[in-house]
């Protein structure tokens, strides 16, 4: 044990980051084989749950089972928390803790949370750290509420709220992992496709996440002042605006100019975002 502890330590920030996330997605895995975490009180192969739990906590999409029909509901949960983890960060999650218990947060810690948000220096880090669960949780709560009364109103109340927050963090996070197989697997949001709520809520969940936790805090401290911003903010703001808007004019004039002008434009930036 002495041993293990004394190679820990020896291990840099990035160790210790790839090493959490490991940790996290072989957990999740292990959790997700269970009988309990399937829909038909089945065990998952191995190889399935841990694809699951690796798509999950690095946020990419890609299911080889479909998510609301396979797993249940207990699954689902863990699922969605596999989802946070991985777009909050497994260090971030646990630095946190750290903050609430009232610890007093190391310069090695500080180090390790500076390098897992890419903070450019460790000064200031401990409150980027406590701004970036704020504005997580605050954002998806907001777009769980926004999106509740169209779920609510297909799913009932209890079953749309859940579908409601599932899908604000995982649209949050850029998982791209959705529960609505129940009306088609893999039919994913093909059913709202005309829905302006859904869609808007969706777009602006997904860009707001998808920008990053340092830009945010820029736009926050220096609001419109575009100039103050960091180098890295202003590029990803420029290049993401460019990449939004040009493929939805291609979109809007190739692929759905069949539709009216509103769903033509909602579709297209969708598709785009």
């Amino acid at each position: 044990m002495f041993r293990i502890l004394s190679a820990f330590r020896r291990l840099n920030s990035f160790q210790i980051i790839v090493l959490g996330f490991a940790f996290v997605i072989l957990l999740g895995a292990g959790i997700l084989m269970l009988p309990v975490s399937s829909a038909d009180g089945s065990w998952t192969p191995f190889v399935n749950a841990l694809f699951t739990s690796v798509t999950s906590v690095c946020v990419t999409g890609l299911v080889v089972c479909d998510t609301g029909t396979y797993w249940s509901s207990f699954g689902h949960a863990v699922i969605l928390l596999l989802i946070q983890t991985g777009g909050l960060g497994v260090v971030t999650i646990s630095a946190s803790f750290t903050i609430l218990s009232g610890k007093k947060i190391g310069l090695s810690q500080r180090s390790i949370m500076a390098e897992s948000v890419a903070a450019p220096q460790l000064s200031g880090v401990v409150r980027l750290t406590g701004f970036i669960v704020r504005v997580t949780l605050g954002v998806e709560l907001i777009g769980a509420l926004l999106m509740a009364p169209v779920f609510c109103r297909d799913f009932g109340l209890f079953r749309g709220l859940w579908m409601s927050l599932f899908h604000s963090v995982s649209a949050f996070c850029n998982a791209g992992i959705d529960l609505l197989g129940v009306r088609g697997a893999y039919s994913s949001l093909t059913s709202y496709a005309y829905d302006p709520l859904i869609n808007l809520v969706i777009i602006l969940l997904i860009v707001i996440g998808g920008i990053g936790f340092l830009t945010w805090d820029d736009i926050c401290e220096h609001k419109w002042h575009f100039h103050r911003y960091r180098v890295q903010s202003k590029v990803i703001l420029v290049i993401t605006g460019f990449l939004i808007v040009v493929p939805a004019a291609f979109f809007f004039f190739v692929d759905f100019s069949a539709l009216p002008t509103g769903t033509q434009l909602l579709v297209s930036f969708f598709q785009s975002v």
